[in-house]
């Protein structure tokens, strides 16, 4: 994968096929500790011990429709080319976390990539998991909830041509917010 925001994608696509109502992504880059850390919890199925342990296995999963699981292989690996890390958390019929972070001045590490796009991709997938996400960049943040946002649109599906349009304007000047260094952009 050629940036961070596909392996968000794939993590995303996880919690949703681990049975999730609830997912939340949060990303925070902070210049001063030279970090960028990606973290996704869910509130699915969740896994035991040893499940956990083969996980990251590029020749196992859990899915049926393909017989190899490179998703969080991948992720880890593009962690540890840039100096950093990857855990994995979970607890059966609780929920998993995944948090991987990188060394944000590290040469090898994979640019972030378009996260508002992933997130339209996502959201216009009709998954019924809510996402709350979080992107912090320094003293800057973006806040982002479809459990809000879909009360407000009372059962007008996210998939709708004018909500696809908002949530893509949305999501692509909360991402370009965090650009400017004076300012919280807060969408709910």
């Amino acid at each position: 994968m050629r940036e961070i925001a596909l392996h968000v994608l794939d993590l995303l696509q996880n919690a949703v096929e681990a049975g999730a109502g609830r997912v939340t992504l949060t990303i925070d880059e902070d210049t001063a500790l030279d970090q960028l850390t990606i973290t996704v919890a869910d509130d699915g199925r969740g896994m035991d011990a040893k499940t956990i342990r083969r996980v990251l296995d590029p020749f196992y999963t859990t899915r049926t429709t393909r017989h190899v699981g490179l998703g969080l292989p991948l992720m880890m690996a593009a962690a540890e080319r840039a100096d950093g890390m990857m855990t994995v958390e979970s607890q059966p019929g609780v929920g998993t976390q995944v948090a991987a972070t990188f060394r944000l001045s590290h040469p090898d590490r994979q640019p972030l990539g378009d996260m508002a796009g992933t997130l339209l991709a996502y959201l216009l997938s009709e998954r019924d998991a809510d996402l709350s996400y979080v992107h912090r960049r320094n003293d800057n943040s973006f806040e982002f909830d479809t459990a809000e946002i879909r009360a407000m649109l009372d059962g007008t599906p996210l998939a709708d041509p004018t909500v696809r349009r908002w949530l893509a304007n949305a999501l692509t000047e909360g991402e370009e917010d965090l650009e400017h260094e004076n300012g919280e952009a807060e969408i709910t």
